[in-house]
Order: C-alpha cells, then structure tokens, then sequence
C-alpha cells in the first residue's frame, strides 16, 4: 500500500460523499489494494478502510470526528472544526483539521509556530500570499511533517497537517 493509494481512495470516497452518491461500496486501488468505504448521509462522515499486501490503513472524516493531535499541539481557543480528518496506515498516521476562527491569520500561524518549535519541528517554509498565510516544517527524529494556513476573511480560514512515520 502506499500513501498515494490512500490519498486518492480517500479524496474519491470525499468526492463521492459530496455529490450524494452511494452510501458504502468496495473498490480496488490502482495498486491492487481491496477498499471499502460508507458514508454517513446525515452527518456527512466518511470512513474508508484499505486492506493491502503493506497491512491494513484506515481513514475516518467529517466535522464531528474527534481531533486527534499529537501530543504538544492544540487547536487556537475560540476555534471551529468544520472537518477532522484522521488517518492510519502501517508506515503512519496523519491528521488534518480544516476550522474557522475569528483570530487573524498571524495570530494562527504564531500559535502553531510555537507549538511546533517546542515540538521539535523545524520551520522550512514560510509564505504569505494573497490574504494567505503558510508555513511548513518538519522534525528531522522521525521524519515528522507539518504544514499549517491560515486564509484571511471573516472568519479566518485554516488547515493544521501533520503527518508521520512508523520507524521501521
């Protein structure tokens, strides 16, 4: 199994939760790999799971999935999930959590800032264009990612990523 496998059976079963498509099914990924996801209709919550000859990875998506952050990280007070996105593969596990809050987008990214460099990660990127505020990094131990936005507007937009690798 590899993340890409995951990563577009996941943006499939998101695109099928958001046309009202079917509710569960079963497919094989482009590698092989047997998966079978449902959707919840009145909540909108994806679940999918991929079984490969790599092991089994998991996915579950939709704005009442709890927020599963790794340890020193916290969402902003006053923050909205809209989504909380986990997933679980043999080589990792990764998060992503899309929210809205009323706190500007500087105050966002210094927020992650902080707790990323009191976790570990190294700050390799940093952008801002056009109301859009990014930065990226990564934690050189366990080859961690992290990646968080912040988008300008009433209320702040913003996506907190963070992904990581099982040591073999």
């Amino acid at each position: 199994m590899r993340n890409s496998g995951l990563a577009l059976a996941s943006v499939a079963a998101m695109a099928l939760s958001a046309c009202g498509s079917e509710t569960s099914g079963e497919f094989t990924t482009e590698e092989g790999d047997k998966a079978e996801y449902t959707i919840d209709k009145d909540t909108g919550e994806t679940s999918m799971t991929i079984r490969g000859e790599d092991g089994t990875a998991t996915l579950r998506s939709g704005s009442d999935v709890p927020v599963n952050l790794p340890g020193g990280f916290s969402l902003l007070a006053g923050t909205k999930v809209v989504t909380s996105t986990v997933v679980n593969q043999p080589d990792g596990q990764g998060t992503m959590v899309m929210f809205e809050t009323d706190a500007k987008p500087d105050a966002v990214i210094a927020h992650y800032r902080e707790q990323a460099k009191s976790a570990g990660f190294d700050i390799e990127l940093e952008m801002n264009t056009n109301g859009t505020t990014m930065i990226a990094g990564k934690r050189e131990s366990d080859g961690s990612s992290l990646s968080v936005t912040a988008t300008s507007g009433e209320p702040t937009s913003g996506q907190i990523i963070i992904g990581s690798q099982t040591k073999r």
